[in-house]
């Protein structure tokens, strides 16, 4: 064994192989005599990590390393190899140097060919380095030996480490391919332990870090569990390297296969005078002359066109640049659709599809008279807010076929990326058009009606902010150049009408918004309903489950009673399900031949749709001080609600808000509250009263969370109410802000307001001065039997609200 051993250390150093520690050529070397703060030169290794028993040769070559080993050459002197820290270090010092080394031996030093010096250096023992002695000529320094921790004699478990530990190894070195087969030689044939851990420790391609933390362990048989556990994660990389190589192979040989095979059919066509990319060029040519583009767009396809011809058709570029051609052949540039402009068929189609929508419709039908006056105009850009389920979409389809023009729909909810708007630049793979271009290419015509539905749900990140890209396509006075990043072209988007649509306006940034008309597009009534239902929607489930009117009646008051107890919504949408869930229960009847009735009653509802989902809330009378009923609006639709307060004793008053109320609605109570306080005389209050009792504010209906500044007034006579005990007026309810001077603010969603307060049988109605106008602008035969206070101080309020009558306790 020491025969090969020895061959190898020569074949090693003096043949300038790949240099590798080797084992002693003496498994049990003789202890070396070393006391706790002898003083040692120190050599400061780098990348090289030594251990007790290992020979490894060093490249010296500063000036200080070159100094101890010319002293201690021709002696036996000992010195401390520690690895540096940071190799890059050209000068280290004591504290640039780990604290673990290995005291070593020089066992021949060797002047290579090319100059260079090479020492062998045999590790004895482990140190710990101590207090620096001095830095001159060399670094000396004192060390304490580190004793080796060893397991039990017989210790079958560390035997049965060292095999695992043996057969890794081995394995590693014949899979690997790049370790001197010998190595396995010296693995199998090592016979001390503690000696074949070192040696692998040493010679395996483990970390300098990985290395030095194996050298720092004191247990011999922990740190055999720390170098198996390294040895596997080695193995395991190995054999995913060897499968990643395989399969590059086989794509390898996959891709010349292919190659060949092509360059054999690019030779039979040729001999058969066929050539598919010529014919690919004339076709695009051809096409290139019907387009409409103008000499800027025409320059770049053709320059685009004469680069395709130049491309290899086995280059990954080719099929990039046949992709870009297309697409530009495909884009419909300057190819238009003529508009109708019989208005009274435009009107006809918009009140076919959708009842009611009087705003929206007006507006249409007078873009399309200055359309017809004047030949020629920028479309505008139209955004319709509100509830869902309104018909917002589906009012795009019927513009577009009033006005006779294509009609295209992109959906914004959650898009994030500004490339889906603008586009990908042909630098990246898979690089299209944005979705604007796509859908104006879908369409075939540069005027579409186009719907970018869900504008309030766009979203953004690291990739871009989309909703700024749409600042450029809905500015009227820059979309005629709209710019996509993969043709790299001007297009013309003036022509466009695009109808935006959107549930909430808080989430659209203020430039966006500034660039649209904004047409709110509010929430049925229930008389609205009903006339969607019997118009369109009875109609169209009728035909969807296969049945007639003569199946099937529902008069208009089983449908408002269907839209009363069984919907809660401000569009359609739970309506049209509801009326479906009709149509399949009748339709059941029908092919099983079960008698039923034709025209639905109120029983039937019940039986067919189980007990009614929802009640509206009715006026509960004025029996109690400090109940008063308030209007509110619900994203479903206006609802009433009740302010309850009430008094209890307390030395400490204070203010007790409950029934799930917001910072605002919360805010508007201590107001209410203040006010009182700064104005008790006037409202006949005792002031006892109020320093003696705490107030105790509830609105009903806990789960639901209530917010807005809409309850001001309503909170306000509650208190009034529940301090005077006067009785509030009957058939009364009230909505609007109040401020800390008394004041009467305007509120929003009066009509739904409106509508909820008649349907819930009040009679008359106290809100702002400031709200007239709204209430001026619904229709009359919903105000039917409504009566309006318009008031603009609390006190105005109070006086309609409250009587003169005390509530009996």
């Amino acid at each position: 064994m020491n025969k090969k051993i020895e061959k190898l250390l020569t074949d090693e150093i003096m043949g300038r192989a790949e240099v590798m520690p080797i084992i002693s050529l003496d498994e049990n070397p003789t202890e070396i005599q070393l006391n706790s703060g002898d003083v040692l030169p120190i050599l400061p290794l780098r990348n090289i990590v030594m251990f007790p028993g290992v020979l490894v040769p060093v490249a010296v070559a500063r000036p200080k390393s070159l100094r101890i080993i010319k002293k201690l050459k021709d002696t036996d002197g000992l010195l401390g190899a520690a690895t540096q820290i940071d190799k890059m270090v050209d000068e280290p010092d004591i504290e640039h140097l780990y604290k673990t080394g290995v005291v070593a031996q020089i066992v021949r030093v060797l002047e290579m060919p090319d100059g260079t010096t090479m020492a062998i250096l045999e590790g004895k023992k482990r140190f710990e380095m101590g207090e620096l002695v001095s830095q001159k000529p060399f670094i000396r320094a004192k060390v304490n030996p580190l004793g080796e921790i060893l397991p039990k004699p017989k210790d079958k478990s560390f035997t049965a480490l060292v095999s695992s530990i043996r057969d890794m190894a081995a394995k590693i070195i014949e899979s690997a391919g790049m370790m001197p087969p010998e190595m396995v030689f010296a693995v199998r044939n090592i016979e001390n332990p503690v000696f074949l851990i070192n040696y692998i420790c040493a010679n395996f391609g483990l970390s300098v870090e990985e290395k030095q933390r194996l050298l720092e362990i004191d247990e011999v048989m922990e740190r055999g569990y720390q170098l198996l556990n390294l040895l596997t994660r080695e193995s395991q990389m190995i054999e995913i390297k060897a499968s990643i190589q395989d399969k590059v192979k086989q794509g390898i040989d996959q891709q010349q296969r292919e190659y060949f095979l092509q360059q054999q059919m690019k030779t039979i066509q040729n001999e058969l005078g066929e050539n598919s990319l010529e014919a690919d060029i004339d076709e695009f040519r051809e096409r290139a002359k019907t387009k409409k583009w103008d000499e800027q767009v025409a320059a770049t396809f053709e320059k685009e066109l004469n680069k395709l011809e130049r491309i290899n058709q086995h280059s990954p570029e080719f099929t990039v640049q046949v992709n870009y051609v297309e697409t530009m052949l495909d884009i419909p540039w300057n190819e238009y659709t003529k508009d109708s402009f019989n208005l009274r068929n435009a009107k006809r189609v918009l009140n076919k599809d959708h009842f009611g929508m009087d705003t929206v419709k007006e507006r249409i039908m007078e873009y399309l008279a200055v359309l017809k006056l004047k030949g020629d105009m920028k479309s505008p850009i139209i955004c319709l807010y509100g509830p869902p389920g309104v018909g917002k979409t589906s009012l795009g389809k019927s513009i577009a076929e009033a006005l006779g023009r294509k009609y295209v729909r992109m959906s914004l909810g959650g898009l994030h990326d500004e490339a889906e708007i603008r586009g990908h630049r042909r630098t990246y793979i898979g690089a299209m058009p944005g979705r604007i271009l796509q859908n104006i290419k879908k369409a075939g015509s540069a005027n579409p009606v186009f719907v970018l539905d869900e504008l309030d749900k766009i979203a953004s990140d690291y990739k871009g902010d989309p909703s700024s890209a749409l600042l450029e396509v809905l500015d009227l006075e820059q979309n005629y150049a709209f710019h996509d990043n993969y043709i790299d072209v001007d297009f013309d988007l003036s022509k466009v009408l695009f109808i935006a649509t959107a549930n909430n306006l808080n989430t659209i940034p203020r430039p966006l918004l500034d660039r649209m008309e904004l047409i709110e597009v509010s929430g049925y009534t229930q008389e609205e309903k009903v006339e969607i239902a019997d118009r369109h929607l009875v109609p169209k489930q009728l035909e969807n489950h296969g049945l007639t009117s003569e199946n099937l009646v529902l008069t208009k008051p089983i449908i408002a009673q269907l839209i009363d107890q069984y919907t809660r919504e401000s569009g359609v949408r739970e309506l049209d399900r509801q009326i479906a869930s009709l149509m399949r229960k009748v339709a059941l009847k029908v092919a099983t031949n079960e008698k039923y009735n034709v025209e639905l009653t109120a029983d039937d509802l019940k039986e067919l749709l189980g007990v009614p989902k929802y009640n509206r809330d009715k006026y509960e009378g004025n029996r109690y001080a400090g109940v008063v009923t308030g209007l509110a609006w619900t994203s479903v639709g206006g609802d009433i609600l009740y302010i309850e307060s009430s008094l209890s004793p307390a030395k400490t008053p204070t203010l007790t808000l409950t029934g799930n109320l917001g910072e605002v609605m919360k805010e508007s109570a201590m107001l209410a509250l203040q006010y009182i306080k700064a104005n008790a005389e006037t409202l006949g209050i005792d002031q006892k009263l109020i320093d003696e009792n705490s107030v105790h504010v509830h609105v009903p209906e806990g789960a639901i969370p209530k917010d807005g500044p809409s309850a001001g007034i309503t909170i306000t006579t509650a208190l009034v109410s529940a301090f005077t005990r006067r009785k509030v007026r009957k058939n009364v309810a009230m909505t609007g802000e109040i401020t800390l001077r008394g004041k009467v603010l305007p509120v929003g969603g009066i009509k739904e307001k409106i509508l909820a307060a008649k349907r819930a049988g009040i009679t008359d109605i106290i809100i702002c001065e400031e709200n007239r106008k709204n209430v001026e602008e619904i229709k009359a035969t919903y105000l039917k039997g409504l009566k309006f206070h318009y008031v603009t101080d609390i006190m105005e309020v109070l006086d309609l609200a409250l009587l003169k009558e005390k509530v009996v306790k």
